[in-house]
This record gives C-alpha cells, sequence and structure tokens, in this order.
C-alpha cells in the first residue's frame, strides 16, 4: 500500500513534525511506503509532487485545521483524522487505509 499524508495543526509547530514523524516510523514497521508533507509554521515541507499523489492508494489528512491545496486529492480515497489520533493510534490509522481500500 501506498500512502501520502498531510500534517497540520493550529501553531504548526510541535505536532505537526510529531505526527509526520509517527506516521512515517509505523508505516516502516507495518511495510507501508508512505511519504509525509507537513503544513506548519515553516510553510509547506516536503511537498508531495503530483506523481507522489497519482501513485498513492490513500491520502491520511492528520489535520486540525484546513490545508493549503486540499483540491489535489480530489479523485483520491482519503482518510481524514485528527492530530492526536496520529500521534498516539497510528497503527489504527493504517487498518483504516486498508478497510478503504477494501471498500473499492
Amino acid at each position: 500500500m501506498r500512502v501520502v499524508a498531510i500534517t497540520a495543526c493550529p501553531t504548526g509547530i510541535a505536532h505537526t513534525y510529531m505526527a509526520a514523524d509517527k506516521l512515517t516510523d509505523t508505516a516502516k514497521k507495518l511495510g507501508i511506503t508512505i511519504k509525509v508533507e507537513t503544513q506548519g509554521a515553516m510553510g509547506i515541507e516536503n511537498r508531495l509532487t503530483e506523481q507522489d499523489v497519482q501513485r498513492a492508494d490513500v491520502v491520511v489528512m492528520a489535520t486540525d485545521i484546513n490545508i493549503e491545496h486540499s483540491d489535489r486529492f480530489n479523485n483520491k480515497k482519503c482518510l481524514k483524522v485528527n492530530i492526536q489520533d496520529a500521534l498516539q493510534q497510528p497503527k489504527r490509522i493504517f487498518s483504516q487505509c486498508k478497510q478503504l481500500l477494501a471498500h473499492q
């Protein structure tokens, strides 16, 4: 499974980056390919390319705010979760991604 993710919190500092790290680490442990874009105080970092988005099976939006350029994901299967879910239950998020794909 290929996943792209966006993380963003209201202040755009700690939680944005901690959630990105947690999702990345958990995905690697589960054998899932992932790329995470952060939208934080420093702007957009690790920006997802059009190719990244096209190749993705699922888009995870771990955000507590509106993200920039969300229209990139209009034709993708998206899972929206809050930032705390990404920090506390990343395995559950990937399980939900698999369920989302199973209902194609």
